[in-house]
């Protein structure tokens, strides 16, 4: 059985999906409290904590399981998870981590998602989205997290993460599994404004500055942690899926 089978199986089941659940906030917990953590580029966020202004945190899906932790609980937040597969799980994961659960994606129920955030950032909650989630390509971000910011005025924060001790997975994704017992990093770019009336050539290139940017401090998270970097992917989550079955193919 594949991981995604597996996955699939336990978000149709109710009572497996809860044991799940609680297993993998204990496990997000116990690599927080096992691992020895530094931050850094925190002030811009911190500065508008103090004033009660939300923003947008944008990371890569492969860099999702420790994000609970990526920010100070002084505001809300609510992250953007695909309502379909192992998105509950993870939705369900990250609620016992005390975050909220804004339900769709950039491909799924995509305009309830967006005036979603939108109020969600009006009422005075920051958001977490995954511009190349769920789906991919791993570390291309779509455009949008960049309509957010435009229509809500919010700025877009890159925050990324690594850890000394880890597994990257065979996934689309790229997934960065931590593991205990080692050293991690926390980095924060400065915050990325997008005009109310950003044109469509403008929203183009603030798409390309944030995917330049956000690969370039995962890059530089993952050398600071003594690895090498973990190269973008070049398949979308289907294209993916579609060549790991023709390799499982017999001759």
């Amino acid at each position: 059985m594949t991981a995604v089978t597996a996955m699939k199986r336990i978000g149709r089941s109710d009572a497996m999906r809860r044991v799940v659940c609680l297993m993998i906030a204990l496990y997000i917990r116990t690599i927080w409290w096992t691992n020895r953590w530094h931050k850094e580029g925190y002030e811009p966020a911190d500065s508008l904590h103090a004033l009660r202004q939300p923003y947008i945190g944008a990371f890569w899906h492969g860099r999702l399981l420790m994000m609970p932790y990526g920010w100070p609980r002084v505001m809300p937040l609510a992250m953007l998870i695909s309502p379909h597969g192992d998105g509950k799980v993870i939705a369900e994961a990250v609620r016992h981590l005390g975050i909220d659960i804004i339900p769709g994606s950039s491909n799924r129920r995509a305009s309830e998602a967006l005036r979603a955030l939108v109020r969600t950032l009006r009422g005075g909650s920051c958001v977490a989205i995954t511009p190349d989630g769920p789906d991919g390509p791993a570390m291309s971000a779509t455009a949008g997290v960049i309509q957010v910011a435009r229509l809500s005025g919010a700025p877009i924060f890159p925050i990324t993460y690594a850890t000394s001790r880890r597994r990257i997975l065979a996934s689309w994704d790229r997934f960065h599994l931590p593991l205990p017992f080692g050293r991690g990093i926390f980095l924060v770019d400065p915050p990325i404004a997008v005009p109310a009336d950003a044109t469509e050539a403008e929203t183009a290139a603030l798409r390309s500055h944030l995917e330049a940017r956000l690969r370039a401090i995962t890059a530089e998270a993952d050398r600071r942690m003594g690895h090498e970097v973990v190269a973008p992917g070049t398949l979308n989550r289907q294209a993916w899926r579609a060549r790991r079955r023709a390799a499982a193919r017999p001759n």
